[in-house]
């Protein structure tokens, strides 16, 4: 049976190519790079020797040796021994191509153009002399250095968006996974609870099953938006408080407290319900007496106020170890606020007072 890739691997590929399509080299911009030069030499050296004639005609036989070197330098000569760190043999290859390239332009040009192989100097050169063969290779090696800087700028344009298109879904790929860390201990306990109610035959279960299905509809496609709604978040949090509520009947107190506007504000999905979750897991699931949680949510302008407190408990339950810092939830959700923000977009604050697990998160929404 065929080797299947992994995920990585099959993601990796797609990026590639289509990342490679953002700065590929087709054959029409070769096409048009090639005219405009050619175009732009020609009138260049009209100028120069005040003749247009006998520019087309050098620049007829130059540019095909232009173009043969440059693509011989880029697309073997790099690849094979630069790339590999041969860079003796590199040299040696790029001389020895000069110097052909020299014998064959002098020869052409003095054949089929003028005998006189270099106007532009001082007095008539129609031998092959030491000025001409350093003048003539400078130039070519001048044409090969330009064409190759733009292949490696494209190369390098392509790579690095190859690379930041990467980073881009990995990126969302681990926020959809940190999102969808939410305990699922607490469907459970909630499950049995419903149960619990069926048999006593409570009107709270049709309650209690509603409250359940919007809770579970927005953990199941809240992750699919890098941002959602502040008000869907709050609501969230309000319908998890009150299932675990039904849980610890009144052996817990929930005070929640919210100010300000929600309209037109907007929040990483399921942050905020991280440090809820926290106060149960590591605070009331563990206590033996009466525990508080108090919850503040305040907006002022376009900055979200976000206080958490929970009483640590004094007796805990048998087996249940303690977590002073709120184990992998907190660490969970540094990593995605790191993740789906900037560091001036934020600042979380944990602390302990007063035997009192304090969460303060001062966002921007």
């Amino acid at each position: 049976m065929e080797e299947q890739p992994s995920l990585n691997e099959g993601l990796y590929r797609i990026i590639k190519r289509n990342a490679s399509k953002d700065y590929d080299i087709s054959y029409v911009h070769h096409i048009i790079f090639w005219s405009i030069y050619f175009i732009f030499n020609t009138l260049r050296w009209s100028h120069i020797h005040d003749d247009l004639l006998y520019s087309l005609k050098t620049n007829l036989i130059g540019f095909p040796i232009h173009i043969a070197l440059s693509y011989f330098n880029v697309y073997y000569l790099m690849p094979k021994y630069v790339y590999n760190k041969k860079y003796f043999t590199y040299a040696l290859f790029v001389l020895g191509s000069l110097s052909i390239m020299l014998l064959v332009k002098f020869n052409l040009t003095y054949y089929f153009v003028s005998t006189n192989v270099m106007p532009e100097a001082t007095e008539v050169v129609d031998t092959l002399t030491l000025n001409y063969a350093i003048t003539t290779m400078l130039g070519e090696l001048y044409v090969v250095s330009f064409v190759t800087a733009i292949k490696i700028t494209a190369d390098w344009l392509r790579e690095t968006n190859k690379l930041h298109d990467l980073e881009k879904r990995q990126l969302t790929t681990e926020l959809k996974f940190l999102r969808s860390q939410i305990s699922p201990h607490f469907f459970f306990n909630t499950l049995n609870n419903i149960y619990s109610l069926t048999l006593e035959k409570s009107d709270k279960a049709p309650e209690v099953v509603l409250k359940l299905s919007e809770l579970m509809r927005y953990l199941l496609y809240a992750s699919n938006k890098p941002k959602q709604d502040l008000k869907k978040e709050i609501d969230c949090i309000q319908n998890y408080i009150d299932l675990e509520r039904i849980r610890f009947d009144d052996s817990l107190v929930v005070n929640m407290n919210l100010s300000g506007n929600l309209e037109n504000k907007k929040i990483s999905p399921m942050l905020l319900i991280t440090f809820i979750e926290n106060c149960f897991k590591h605070g009331a699931s563990q206590s033996l007496g009466k525990m508080y949680i108090d919850v503040n949510i305040m907006i002022e302008d376009d900055v979200l106020l976000f206080k958490v407190s929970n009483t640590i408990p004094k007796k805990r339950k048998k087996g249940k170890p303690s977590s002073k810092n709120g184990g992998i939830g907190l660490s969970n959700v540094k990593k995605r606020l790191e993740l789906a923000y900037a560091k001036n977009e934020y600042d979380l604050q944990i602390y302990e007072k007063d035997n009192v697990f304090h969460v303060e998160l001062k966002i921007k929404v």
